[in-house]
């Protein structure tokens, strides 16, 4: 008997057709250009805003510094009331529109290592106030940042140090620790230290460092979640009076 050869298989093309290499390669580089010009006029457009953002600006860090130490010669040793005056002369000056006059309204804040407490004061794209401190002393990292920090010493002492110096900086009380916008230290807060800080600036590219500790370190869901409520809010204030 003949065995007979098996039946051969008929293989149909198949109906998808794949796009050329150079056609994918094509679309990638298209991608890759659009991706390059959006990043380059977001920088050209930061750029310019940067060169205009003091109009922005409605604070003066003299008359913050002649504020604080005012403050401290009317009340000296008295921090509550030191806070109080500064409030007071403030919403006088700028109006409860730009500031927030709930004084209870504390919330811990932990960023760079170090542990205080902050009460925000005034809060916009542009600038910041709050009153940040603890009566048990911190440390930690000042954070790079794009926006000009003016720490005003309130009560207590904060020491500060930046290589190569091998010195530490000393503030006292009235003194004020002036951190350039991209300068980084390190920074101690003794006991019963606190302080009017000011900064001037992008705010927003400073968030992340104030959110961070939590998010890795504390979860202290609560205090991120109080923390992000109030600085929107007064943010949000701002902008729909015209401060940006």
């Amino acid at each position: 008997m003949q065995s007979k050869s098996p039946a051969k298989r008929t293989v149909s093309p198949s109906n998808e057709q794949h796009p050329p290499l150079e056609a994918s390669q094509s679309k990638k580089l298209t991608r890759w250009a659009t991706w390059a010009s959006l990043v380059v006029v977001f920088a050209l457009v930061c750029r310019v805003l940067d060169t205009i953002k003091d109009r922005w600006y409605i604070m003066d860090p003299p008359f913050l510094h002649e504020l604080a130490k005012d403050a401290i010669a009317t009340y000296p040793g008295d921090t509550t009331n030191v806070i109080n005056h500064i409030v007071t002369n403030l919403t006088a000056t700028y109006g409860t529109k730009h500031i927030n006059t709930r004084q209870e309204e504390w919330v811990f804040n932990n960023a760079g290592g170090a542990m205080g407490a902050m009460y925000v004061i005034h809060a916009s794209i542009t600038e910041y106030l709050i009153i940040f401190g603890t009566p048990l002393g911190t440390e930690g990292h000042t954070g790079r940042h794009t926006a000009d920090n003016y720490f005003h010493i309130l009560e207590g002492e904060e020491w500060a140090y930046a290589p190569p110096s091998l010195k530490k900086e000393v503030y006292g009380p009235g003194s004020v620790h002036h951190l350039h916008r991209g300068q980084v230290k390190q920074y101690k807060m003794h006991e019963n230290c606190f302080a009017l800080e000011y900064c001037r600036g992008w705010i927003p590219p400073m968030l992340p460092f104030g959110f961070a500790d939590c998010l890795t370190s504390t979860f202290d869901i609560p205090t991120l979640w109080r923390t992000t409520y109030i600085t929107a809010r007064e943010m949000i204030r701002n902008l729909l009076v015209g401060k940006i």
